[in-house]
């Protein structure tokens, strides 16, 4: 099934449906990770000091804005949360071997 051949979730008719769906939107989803990883790395290229790589009044705010996000499109925020909390903590840990890289 191409993209275009896509089902929305509220005219599938069948597993396969649903699960070309789901496989199209895990590309898309992968695909905007590695974009967000590219801007850590950016990140790591322009901050002027180590110590300015771990900023937890940034990550907070970055949950939060995520969080409001799955609220304002009626997803559980928790789970949002709960992912948010593990994408950051990636996202700052692949920070530091970028910035002790340069």
């Amino acid at each position: 099934m191409t993209r275009d051949q896509i089902v929305a979730p509220a005219d599938c008719q069948t597993m396969a449906d649903i699960r070309a769906g789901i496989d199209e939107l895990d590309r898309q989803i992968v695909s905007r990770l590695a974009e967000r990883m590219r801007y850590i790395e950016a990140a790591a290229r322009v901050k002027p000091t180590r110590d300015t790589v771990r900023d937890e009044a940034r990550k907070a705010d970055v949950i939060a804005k995520a969080k409001a996000a799955a609220r304002a499109g009626g997803l559980d925020d928790r789970l949002v949360g709960d992912l948010y909390e593990l994408l950051v903590e990636r996202s700052i840990a692949h920070e530091f071997v970028k910035f002790d890289a340069r």
